[in-house]
């Protein structure tokens, strides 16, 4: 199939902007979003990305953008839209609905999106900057019963198969998949551009279409309860030796020795 030009959809998360000091609430329960500014996952964007250099290529047709949370994240599907996707979809959830949405439950709804929209390939990010889980991708993948290439680092066709370099803790490795499949993007993958500003205001009249969980029939239960939410515990400062010898002593003092 991948010698056909295929129908590409991407998942794009509305985060806290990686600049942004993280602040964790008074009470435990999360971090703060309110008035906090917020951006597409920088992985995502590299995940859109690529989907882009492919139709560039010829080797798509078109590209859907999805995205799963609160009236807020159709600004993120719009950079998306700007950046040159095709068209968007927004899964839109209540407030207290996102705050305990799961990857499993992203997985399910991605699973039914893609679908409904026949996409020959998706494309995520590796993980999320805010919860870090590297889950979505795979059980997305596993949920479609579809080949998956996960931690990619290069993507190119080779006959009808994709040939996707991953990058795992040996280095480097090489493998080719079936399409349809799903492919999660590492940081190396590629740089994305920058949205124009004629793309930009070409964004705000493309087509975003607006469902509900409802509409998918998706329990997005949680299977995970979150207990507690802290700061990490303040770094000590160093203090610097003149000598190995120095260096043995104090190692002693402190026990580590």
């Amino acid at each position: 199939m991948a010698s056909k030009q295929m129908r590409i959809l991407v998942g794009c998360k509305r985060v806290i902007d990686y600049a942004v000091k993280i602040r964790v609430k008074p009470d435990g329960s999360g971090v703060v979003t309110e008035g906090v500014k917020h951006s597409l996952n920088p992985f995502d964007e590299i995940a859109m990305e690529e989907a882009i250099r492919m139709k560039e290529k010829k080797l798509a047709n078109q590209i859907v953008a999805v995205s799963c949370g609160p009236a807020q994240c159709q600004e993120t599907l719009r950079t998306a839209l700007a950046m040159g996707a095709d068209e968007a979809i927004h899964i839109k959830l209540s407030d207290e609905d996102y705050a305990t949405l799961q990857p499993l439950a992203v997985a399910k709804i991605l699973s039914e999106v893609t679908k409904q929209q026949n996409a020959d390939l998706v494309i995520v990010g590796k993980q999320a900057i805010d919860d870090d889980s590297n889950q979505t991708g795979q059980m997305l993948a596993a949920l479609l019963d579809w080949p998956q290439a996960t931690y990619a680092s290069e993507v190119s066709v080779e006959g009808e198969r994709l040939r996707v370099t991953r990058e795992i803790d040996g280095g480097l490795e090489t493998i080719t998949v079936a399409t349809p499949a799903v492919i999660t993007a590492d940081l190396r993958l590629n740089e994305p551009r920058y949205a124009t500003l004629p793309n930009i205001m070409k964004a705000k009249k493309k087509p975003m279409t607006t469902i509900t969980v409802a509409d998918l029939s998706v329990d997005i239960s949680p299977r995970i309860k979150v207990l507690e939410v802290t700061d990490p515990p303040t770094r000590e400062a160093g203090s610097k030796v003149a000598d190995v010898n120095e260096l043995i002593v104090k190692l002693k003092e402190t026990g580590s020795l």
